[in-house]
């Protein structure tokens, strides 16, 4: 699975709190996926996407 933080993002932390594993902030302030996504972490990383305010995150499977 590949997660993806698409242009738009608002730097608000609902992914890196949801899943810090696959999830970061960048220098610039702005979330991304630095990762993989683990099959442990599956579950965690759709929860991220879903938590997302601006629907701005992909996830492959």
């Amino acid at each position: 699975m590949k997660a993806k933080v698409n242009e738009g993002c608002i730097s608000c932390g609902a992914c890196v709190a949801a899943c810090p594993e696959v999830f970061r902030f960048n220098d610039d302030g702005i979330a991304e996926a630095y990762a993989e996504v683990a099959p442990e972490y599956e579950k965690p990383a759709l929860e991220a996407r879903d938590a997302c305010p601006v629907s701005v995150i992909d996830v492959e499977e």
